[in-house]
């Protein structure tokens, strides 16, 4: 018998010092802090720059953004978890004993666990310390909930816990669970609202207000019936409890910012570092303003209604402040949707067509290189080779205006004197120059593009063509655009794309009402009641249509068409987003008075010929110019003392391309002949440039005079004729004793 006991006794302290040691190696650490701050988050939230919500997400381990300490919540709140969940919370010291062998006795009872008697301190744990559900796991808990409350007081616990309780849908803690049966905030919840959020935690996923009512009704009646016996409510409450309907709302965020939420997302700009631009390290400060962003998008929805019988289906709008380099309004038509067609693509940064809108960057580069704005440029019919074939520029209006000032050519948006500069400034010098301006999209070489660079045959995204407009707003300096209110990383130095003397003229002419006269005529539309820069832009067959302009604080840019890429009824940056500039523009400023543009002060004021662009004589049209000192003209005007003749008879004093070529044919050109047309009836036209005025020209093909045309003759028509060829042509201008002969072409014809 005595060796029986000493053998029981023996395993009996074999198994408590098993026990024992099996208790330490399975305990758990307490955290240091029940805040859970930055830990376990995978998504942040995304908040405007006042602090607005623009993105919610429950990816995350715990609800990090949703916290409110314990004296903001409801008192009921509180008391009614107290007495749901652990009735003698304040007396126990992490268990409660006689809650836990009264739970005992009822499963024994039946056979089955029918209550768990967990105290608010052990759930607690369990969230912080999931384990499966077992005998063993029991005894760890409620070992750690001791511990767990020597650390923390009874606020702190009944604080976290109310802040993270699992409900239904990946939701936390009772402002969670409001917003998502309610979209109402806990402060504003009726009492059987409340109460509701209480009983559900009893059975998340069985329990789900949203599917299931009755059931979630019956558990509401009881716990306030136990509220009433003790006092905790009023008989109204009680009665408002049983009778009142429930009343759901879908929750919605305070603003549509979707497409800026999802780029903020896939660009990893909210990948922070702890500590970083968060707030707690779960929510990023952005710089939208999300009342402008509300404002916006109405303005752009509106417009884009009033436009959906020309075919215009998606627009989009991105408002900077380019003084601080902030994203203040990310705008798609219609916002981010599921349904609608495009919803999801985000124009903003979807490459388009730009049409004219790159035009000023190319004249600031032909000013960086020696022009002013009264550099005449010839505005006369333009054949160029595109391959082996012959594309003919033209106008938007198909008017050709002879010899014209820089000032006019970009103010009336022409594609002629466009594509004239680019042969002057060089194709890869500005493709380097909108690299410089941060445009990633125009990625291949400059053969690719051609001359076509220049009127916008390439492709770029709304949100490189606002921020290189910006760069003109600042006087020439690139700075990128940042959406984040203190941005984790170090920001990239400025750099200098233009000089402020060069990004001013640019500036001063898109400001200038007279200089788009011809093509626009008074343009009221245009017309701000402050000095605002503004550029429209059209792409091929009316796909895209473009309005970006700048104040002396806001750059704002417009797109409208459509995201499948179908043309509209011929719908132009002036009679589409025009209207949507100017109405930001009012919103903009519906506070504030605007100042002027930023004007270099190096720039003098010359009064010029508005022929000629020279110093003005006393028998000129006078106009004021701004010029570098250092490009001031010297001379003075010679025209004419009437100037009554055209435009196009003024002799071009300072023309961009001099050269003596033929204009027509190009270097390998094909030409088909067509067999419905007489071969004898078929001509093409040989062309030399126009401003050489000619006394005479001998039109030689195949070493043999074709043809001779008299004075100021610029073409000749040569009958077509099958085969491979070589034109060049003999020139004599007034005063000449030798004739210039022009390089020879080949060309064929099938």
């Amino acid at each position: 018998m005595r060796r029986i006991l000493s053998t029981g006794i023996a395993l009996a302290l074999l198994l408590s010092g098993f026990i024992t040691w099996r208790t330490r190696e399975d305990l758990r650490p307490l955290p240091a802090t029940l805040s859970p701050g930055g830990s376990g988050f995978h998504k942040a939230q995304i908040l405007d720059r006042r602090g607005i919500p623009l993105s919610v997400t429950y990816q995350n381990e715990w609800n990090v953004y949703n916290q409110l300490p314990l004296h903001e919540m409801p008192l009921l709140l509180q008391q009614a978890f107290i007495d749901s969940e652990d009735r003698r919370f304040y007396q126990h010291h992490g268990l409660d004993w006689p809650a836990r062998f009264h739970a005992a006795l009822q499963n024994l009872a039946v056979l089955r666990t029918v209550r768990g008697a967990s105290t608010i301190t052990e759930q607690v744990v369990r969230m912080l310390h999931p384990r499966p559900r077992t005998v063993w796991s029991r005894w760890l808990e409620g070992i750690e909930a001791a511990r767990l409350e020597d650390h923390f007081s009874k606020a702190e616990i009944l604080e976290f816990y109310l802040n993270q309780v699992p409900y239904a849908h990946q939701r936390r803690g009772a402002a969670q669970a409001a917003t998502l049966y309610f979209d109402r905030d806990l402060t504003t919840l009726t009492t059987k609202e409340l109460l509701a959020l209480v009983v559900l935690v009893r059975a998340p996923s069985g329990m789900d207000l949203l599917r299931e009512t009755q059931r979630a009704q019956q558990a509401v009646n009881r716990l306030a019936a136990s509220l009433l016996a003790k006092g905790e409510i009023s008989n109204y409450q009680y009665q408002s409890v049983k009778d009142d309907a429930w009343a759901f709302s879908e929750f919605r965020l305070p603003v549509e910012a979707g497409h800026f939420v999802r780029h903020m997302y896939e660009a990893g700009i909210t990948d922070l570092p702890t500590g970083g631009t968060a707030i707690g390290s779960a929510k990023a400060l952005t710089t939208l303003d999300s009342s402008l962003q509300s404002r916006v998008q109405h303005i752009l929805d509106t417009r884009l209604k009033d436009l959906s019988e020309d075919n215009v289906s998606d627009g989009a709008v991105l408002v900077v402040n380019h003084q601080t380099d902030e994203v203040l309004a990310w705008v798609n038509g219609g916002g981010l949707s599921s349904t609608q067609s495009g919803g999801w693509i985000d124009a903003v940064t979807t490459a388009r067509q730009p049409g004219s809108t790159l035009k000023p960057f190319l004249y600031a580069l032909a000013l960086e290189m020696g022009w002013t704005p009264a550099t005449l440029i010839n505005d006369s019919p333009l054949a160029e080779a595109v391959g082996t074939g012959l594309h003919r520029f033209d106008n938007y209006s198909r008017t050709c205006y002879g010899p014209l000032r820089l000032r006019d050519a970009l103010g009336n948006s022409l594609n002629i004197p466009a594509v004239r500069t680019i042969q002057f400034a060089g194709i890869d010098h500005f493709l380097d120059v909108l690299k410089e301006l941060g445009v990633k999209n125009l990625r291949e070489t400059a053969d690719y593009y051609g001359a076509g660079i220049a009127l916008g045959n390439g492709e770029i995204s709304l949100f490189e063509l606002v921020q290189a407009y910006a760069v003109l707003a600042r006087g020439g300096v690139f700075r990128p655009l940042r959406m984040l209110m203190h941005p984790p990383r170090p920001v990239a130095a400025p750099r200098r794309v233009f000089s402020a003397e060069a990004a001013s003229l640019i500036a001063n002419i898109l400001s200038d009402p007279q200089a788009r006269r011809l093509e626009f005529g008074e343009g009221y539309l245009l017309r701000f009641p402050f000095q605002t820069a503004v550029k429209t832009g059209t792409s091929n067959d009316h796909r895209d249509a473009w309005t970006v302009g700048f104040s002396s604080q806001y750059a704002v840019g417009v797109w409208m068409g459509n995201l499948d890429r179908k043309p509209t009824s011929g719908v132009t940056g002036t009679s589409g987003p025009a209207l949507v500039l100017r109405a930001v523009f009012a919103e903009l400023n519906r506070y504030n008075e605007p100042g002027p543009l930023y004007l270099s002060p190096k720039l003098i004021s010359v009064a010029v010929c508005r022929y000629s662009g020279l110093r003005a004589t006393p028998s000129c049209p006078v106009m004021q110019e701004w010029f570098v000192p250092e490009t001031i003209p010297e001379q003075y005007c010679n025209l004419r003392e009437s100037h009554n003749q055209s435009a196009t008879e003024i002799e071009l004093v300072q023309t961009p391309v001099q050269t003596v070529a033929l204009l027509q044919p190009t270097p390998n050109l094909q030409l088909a002949m067509d067999p419905h047309i007489p071969d004898e009836m078929e001509a093409f036209a040989f062309m030399i440039p126009k401003h050489l005025k000619p006394q005479k020209v001998e039109w030689i093909v195949d070493n043999e005079v074709a043809g001779v045309t008299a004075a100021k003759e610029n073409q000749f028509l040569w009958p077509l004729s099958p085969g491979t060829h070589y034109a060049r042509a003999r020139i004599w201008r007034p005063g000449d004793v030798t004739p210039q002969e022009t390089p020879q072409v080949n060309f064929q014809v099938k």
